[in-house]
């Protein structure tokens, strides 16, 4: 960085690191926060990349701050990366105007203590996700800061540069537009790698009655290949339709390049073509039944199953 900056510049992984003189309070509190950051950034966007593009933002704005005057780094860090957020999710509407096929979110390899922390895992689910992409930008913010991260009404009105009253009025319609699109009931691990175990042994067996037996009537599958992959151009509709779908590409899978994953803090699937990620499969599960079936295929968002992503609240 520059030395308008304090001469800060940032390590291979995107941190910042200190000048001549070693590490500051600054970069102490934005290494510290980090991962929360990162994880607010995604759950607003979607994408990693962007959301890395978003911390770069924020550490610019707070390496000029002056640190006497902050009260709580953590909530002046989480204001700057929401107001940076939400500039960068309206440009990613623009984009995806224009994307070719299918938009779906940037899947992350995940630890498992994500999955631990229920709330956390939920909200990063690529079905949730999914349900956040149907918000207006600052009814997404307010909904990701005080459903997932708990930030009172007043650290939000700042951040979204609303007064409280009319936050409370967006957090209200948020939660009700989530609640009648967000997947139904609790969903168990459990019944999740039940469906994904059906879904592999359709695959072993090339018989795909266990997998229809778990598809609900009106399960939808979305494939997203940017235009540089081969996808479904629309979504899918209906078990009948899933199945003939899934039952055309069967011959180019095998068994033992299909294998579980800890995607987004829930079980999916990868499969390898030749050694390399060549699609990650996440699903959503209602009722003990597949309702969707979400394949990305777009090399571009693929560089983070490499990797284990930590997100923290």
């Amino acid at each position: 960085m520059t030395s308008e900056h304090s001469g800060r510049t940032r390590d291979t992984a995107g941190r910042p690191t200190g000048g001549t003189g070693g590490t500051d309070a600054a970069t102490d509190a934005f290494v510290t926060h980090r991962n929360l950051l990162f994880t607010v950034a995604y759950e607003m966007l979607g994408s990693a990349a962007d959301a890395e593009d978003v911390l770069q933002e924020t550490w610019l704005r707070w390496a000029g701050v002056d640190l006497s005057v902050v009260r709580d780094p953590r909530a002046y860090l989480v204001r700057i990366t929401t107001r940076q957020a939400l500039t960068r999710l309206r440009t990613l509407g623009r984009r995806k105007e224009s994307y070719v096929g299918t938009w779906l979110p940037e899947p992350l390899l995940t630890a498992p203590d994500v999955a631990e922390d229920v709330e956390l895992a939920d909200s990063v689910s690529m079905a949730m996700l999914l349900v956040l992409e149907t918000l207006a930008p600052t009814e997404r913010a307010v909904f990701v800061l005080r459903e997932v991260f708990d930030v009172g009404y007043d650290e939000i009105a700042e951040a979204v540069d609303k007064s409280p009253a009319a936050v409370r009025q967006i957090a209200h319609r948020a939660r009700a537009h989530v609640a009648a699109r967000r997947p139904r009931g609790t969903v168990s691990p459990a019944e999740t790698r039940s469906a994904l175990d059906a879904f592999r042994r359709a695959v072993e067996t090339g018989d795909l009655q266990c997998l229809v037996d778990i598809l609900a009537p009106d399960v939808v599958f979305l494939g997203d290949g940017g235009g540089i992959r081969q996808a479904v151009p629309q979504p899918v509709r209906g078990a009948d339709k899933v199945a003939r779908l899934l039952a055309g590409g069967l011959g180019r899978i095998t068994a033992a390049s299909l294998r579980p994953a800890q995607v987004n803090a829930c079980p999916a699937l990868v499969l390898r073509m030749d050694g390399e990620i060549d699609t990650v499969v996440a699903v959503r599960v209602d009722d003990g039944l597949v309702t969707g079936l979400y394949a990305v295929r777009n090399p571009e968002k693929l560089s983070r199953m490499q990797r284990e992503t930590v997100l923290r609240r």
